[in-house]
């Protein structure tokens, strides 16, 4: 299960992100397209194992799934594939000739909470 690896390195990123930062992660975003190997719902498993016992035990992993996208060079514009079965234009049948969206697999964002201001508004 690949899927695990890639969310310690998830993981790991996130980690030096709040090191660096001094803030604490409540959650992490990601794009995950259908093209990129990886199952969603493995991945959201392997994260809550990466986590356990760091800093990062009890965030939540977020992905949004990016539908594939292609372009055709006959009707000369974007087309959202339905299935990645069939790489056709679903206007014209044309055979896609280039992928643009659904191979994603990135960190997008990070909710953080900064602990230090929560400390000194709340002594204020």
């Amino acid at each position: 299960m690949h899927e695990l690896s890639i969310a310690m390195s998830i993981a790991d990123m996130a980690l030096e992100e709040a090191k660096f930062r001094q803030v604490t992660i409540d959650a992490v975003h990601l794009d995950l397209g259908p093209l990129s190997g990886v199952v969603a719902e493995a991945l959201l498993f392997s994260y809550q194992i990466a986590c356990n016992g760091t800093p990062l035990e009890g965030s939540r992993l977020v992905i949004r799934e990016v539908p594939i996208e292609v372009y055709c060079p006959a009707c000369k514009t974007r087309k959202t594939l339905t299935s990645m079965q069939w790489f056709y234009c679903p206007t014209c049948g044309v055979p896609a000739s280039e992928v643009i969206h659904g191979k994603e697999l990135m960190i997008t964002g990070l909710e953080v909470r900064d602990e230090r201001r929560t400390t000194l508004a709340g002594s204020a």
